[in-house]
C-alpha cells in the first residue's frame, strides 16, 4: 500500500561563496542530519582557478538521523536552498541549530520557497 504525500519532503542545496573545505564541512553535517544524493566519498572539488563553483546536494528532510551538532567554518558559506514550504521549514530549523544563519533573501511562491543565506560558526 502506497501514501500519497502530504508535503514535498527534500530541499535541494546549492553552496557556493566558500573554500571546498567548507562546502565538505557543510554537506558532511547535512549529511550526518538527513538522507542525501551525495555519498561520503563525493568530495566537493575546485574546478577552475577563477570562476566560482557552485556545489549541489538534495537532501531529504523527512528522514532526519537525530540531533547535529554545530560545526566550525574557516570562513562563510553562501547557500541558496530550494523546497516546499514545510521541508524549507524543517531545514532551516537544523541550519539555526548547527550554524549561525544570516537571511540575505527569501522568496516565496506557489510551491516552493527559496532561501538565500550565510552560513557562519556559531
Amino acid at each position: 500500500m502506497t501514501m500519497d504525500k502530504q508535503h514535498p519532503e527534500s530541499v535541494s542545496v546549492e553552496l557556493s561563496g566558500c573554500s571546498k573545505e567548507d562546502a565538505r564541512i557543510v554537506f558532511d553535517v547535512l549529511r550526518s542530519c538527513f538522507t542525501s544524493d551525495r555519498s561520503p566519498q563525493d568530495v566537493p572539488r575546485d574546478f577552475h582557478e577563477v570562476r566560482p563553483t557552485v556545489w549541489l546536494g538534495t537532501y531529504d528532510v523527512a528522514d532526519a538521523h537525530g540531533s547535529c551538532k554545530p560545526v566550525h567554518l574557516q570562513g562563510s558559506v553562501i547557500a541558496d536552498v530550494q523546497g516546499g514550504y514545510w521541508a524549507i521549514d524543517r531545514f532551516r530549523t537544523l541550519l539555526d541549530d548547527v550554524f549561525a544563519v544570516d537571511d540575505l533573501c527569501t522568496a516565496s511562491g506557489d510551491q516552493e520557497r527559496e532561501l538565500h543565506v550565510r552560513l557562519t560558526s556559531r
